[in-house]
């Protein structure tokens, strides 16, 4: 008998997609702001398009909220403010819903982040990259290691206890040393959560264009990532995901749904979402229009669908894997059914393949990547491409 494909948690996605400036390395949909930006307008958009996608989660309760972009903290806390207000008229908020907000160092202003926080935000994320001026400035950042830890005390201040920094490795210039420096100052302000990960050169972007001089090579990359992950694991941030790291309970819950294939709405210029239809017994990946004056002009209606995608059975296995493989708990065989609708037996084979080759291991009902597939999970995952 079929298993029967079964709703997960639902999140919420909102994408604020202006920036001071665009970093050469990044290939998100983010546009610089020229001139004073349409906070109005575009919280009205985003009204208007939640209402629009509302008939797919009727009655169904959302977990977690993330602001991303972009860089969200150009919007000042009211319109943060009145669109959470909005949704929660319009969604059922879980109690205690992780409510998160992305924000630049170079943004952040004295006596924001209590606004924020009387908003409904608690948890902030902040794209602090390096602690090292040379390396921001090489990659485009518009802060400095002061503005950076300035920004995370403030933050502090106002109350946030649970503080996410990114950082990335392998940047260019940068010495092993230099990478184990971002790390002990980043473990000096205790953030809940480390989100620790490699460079890589995007296509379509500046850095694709024209690379950087001094980025290490895979081996000097490898050698970074791990003794960064020793010393993130003395420090007590276990690590739970390719390039996630987190205090004891302090795991991000809106990216760990995404990882476990739960369902998130998209709502913004060029979200994306993926949306269960359990009476369909089907799956739906709806995204929006990318530009946001093209967004701005169509949000509510149909005309500011991007395109839908029905995810086809034989596809399944693959968008699965391509992200519970990059947990470091795996997932059980179990949630694979609920997930895809698909009998365990459909990936037999390639669940063979993964342990012949010491990538995977398998005890009881759950399957774990072992260290050696956690090195190699592109080709891990690659296993269950459709033919």
């Amino acid at each position: 008998m079929t298993p029967a494909l079964t709703t997960p948690p639902l999140s919420l996605y909102v994408h604020l997609p202006w920036c001071v400036r665009k970093c050469p390395y990044c290939d998100f949909n983010s546009h610089e702001g020229r001139g004073a930006l349409p906070f109005d307008a575009y919280v009205d958009a985003l009204i208007a398009d939640l209402e629009h996608d509302l008939p797919l989660v009727w009655g169904r309760t959302v977990h977690s909220v993330f602001f991303g972009g972009g860089t969200p903290s150009l919007f000042p806390p009211e319109f943060i403010d009145r669109f959470l207000q909005a949704a929660s008229a319009r969604l059922r908020f879980a109690p205690g819903a992780e409510i998160t907000l992305e924000t630049n160092p170079g943004t952040a202003e004295h006596g924001r982040f209590e606004l924020y926080q009387a908003a409904g935000v608690n948890r902030l994320s902040f794209g602090i990259q390096s602690f090292d001026d040379g390396c921001l400035k090489r990659l485009g950042r518009i802060h400095d290691s002061g503005e950076a830890e300035a920004a995370v005390k403030l933050a502090q201040d106002a109350g946030f206890d649970n503080l996410n920094l990114d950082l990335m490795y392998a940047l260019p210039g940068q010495t092993l040393a230099m990478a184990e420096h971002d790390l002990r100052r980043a473990f000096a302000l205790e953030p809940a959560h480390i989100s620790h990960y490699q460079l890589t050169l995007e296509p379509n972007t500046v850095f694709a264009a024209r690379p950087p001089q001094g980025i290490p090579d895979e081996d000097g990359a490898w050698d970074i990532q791990e003794h960064c992950q020793a010393l993130l694991a003395e420090h007590g941030y276990g690590q739970y995901e390719v390039s996630a790291y987190a205090r004891e309970g302090r795991r991000c819950q809106h990216n760990l749904n995404y990882w476990r294939y739960g369902d998130y709405l998209g709502i913004g210029a060029g979200a994306h979402g993926k949306i269960t239809l359990g009476a369909e017994q089907d799956i739906l990946r709806r995204w929006k229009l990318k530009h946001p004056t093209q967004y701005l002009a169509a949000a509510g209606s149909a005309a500011a669908i991007g395109g839908d995608d029905r995810i086809a059975p034989a596809r399944r296995p693959f968008e699965y894997m391509l992200n519970v493989l990059r947990l470091v708990e795996g997932f059980s065989l179990s949630s694979f059914e609920s997930c895809t609708g698909l009998e365990r037996a459909a990936i037999e084979p390639q669940l063979q393949a993964g342990y012949a080759a010491g990538w995977l291991q398998r005890d009881g009902d759950r399957v774990q990547p072992t260290e050696l597939g956690r090195r190699f999970t592109n080709d891990v995952v690659a296993l269950f491409l459709p033919e």
